[in-house]
């Protein structure tokens, strides 16, 4: 890792000419285009690092009715609405202490939801752990369950009752869920995280063929410097929260540009969003950017 240059995940993930590592005009969320106005937007691990520090103020900037903020911690939520009602007195919140991994938890934040709001527009499904880390016959199975549960069941549970909550099965809605780069390129030790990140890769691609009126995007932020990057990975670690929250906040957007050849795809902060608008054509007709096994298959190649 230390001979490789900073850059190099960004171009080892390159999928258009043109990368960026901070926010630009196109993902600018303060911009009229991105206008969050009217949506209620349901942020997971909105407590720290990329849910607290790029996707809260980013749909803030965005002028969203109201934020829903989830996380365990309820004191550190507390600080984060604060910060909202500094920054954007307009834009209410709503922080809700849950377990996403436990259904009782998250059916009572969706009762909230309901109660307050009727339903949300947006969910960004953001929250997740990275601490099993070590090779498969050496990791403690506990550690590797607990990650698998929380990534998975809570990434499923939120995604399933925000699905659930809609009017209606024409009412449209945004999901978008954070995945890796580790979840289709091996990284020895990062088995629970990696499995983690496929599966939930996976559900966007469930949802996106069951719900037509659901854009459901996986996202890959990049290498942002939070708490739970790995020394190992610091040196790459510099794309900014802004960057990560733009293009969340691009990807929910609601101004008539078409971000349904996106949904149940997976896509990289680091990617310039009108580059790949201009390869929507070739994403759909070889159905790139979705996972698959890597083989000719069919009895139709010997004759059959």
């Amino acid at each position: 890792m230390n001979d490789l240059p900073v850059d190099h995940f960004v171009k080892a993930q390159q999928f258009v000419q043109t990368t960026h590592r901070d926010v630009y005009p196109a993902i600018d969320p303060t911009q009229a285009s991105l206008s969050q106005k009217g949506r209620v937007v349901i942020i997971t691990g909105a407590s720290q690092g990329i849910g607290a520090r790029a996707f809260v103020p980013s749909f803030a900037a965005a002028g969203a009715k109201a934020i829903v903020l989830v996380a365990r911690s309820a004191d550190k939520l507390k600080d984060v609405a604060e910060l909202v009602a500094t920054s954007h007195p307009n834009v209410e919140t709503l922080s809700v202490s849950t377990d996403i991994a436990d259904p009782a938890s998250v059916a009572a934040l969706f009762d909230k939801v309901k109660e307050k709001y009727g339903h949300a527009d947006v969910l960004v499904n953001n929250a997740g752990i990275f601490k099993a880390i070590a090779p498969i016959k050496d990791v403690d199975h506990v550690a590797w369950w607990e990650e698998m549960t929380l990534n998975i069941r809570g990434t499923f549970l939120m995604t399933q009752s925000f699905l659930k909550q809609l009017p209606s099965p024409e009412t449209p809605a945004r999901i978008v869920t954070l995945t890796t780069g580790a979840a289709y390129e091996v990284f020895p030790t990062f088995s629970a995280y990696g499995m983690s990140k496929l599966a939930v890769f996976e559900l966007m691609t469930y949802v996106a063929v069951e719900n037509p009126n659901v854009v459901a995007v996986a996202l890959h932020p990049g290498m942002v410097d939070t708490e739970m990057m790995k020394d190992m990975f610091k040196k790459f670690a510099l794309d900014t929260p802004e960057l990560v929250g733009g293009v969340g906040v691009w990807l929910a957007a609601w101004d008539g540009l078409d971000r349904a050849f996106l949904s149940g795809r997976f896509v990289t902060s680091n990617w310039d969003v009108e580059d790949l608008v201009k390869r929507k054509e070739e994403i759909l007709a070889g159905n790139l950017l979705k996972m698959d096994l890597n083989a000719t298959l069919g009895a139709a190649q010997f004759g059959l």
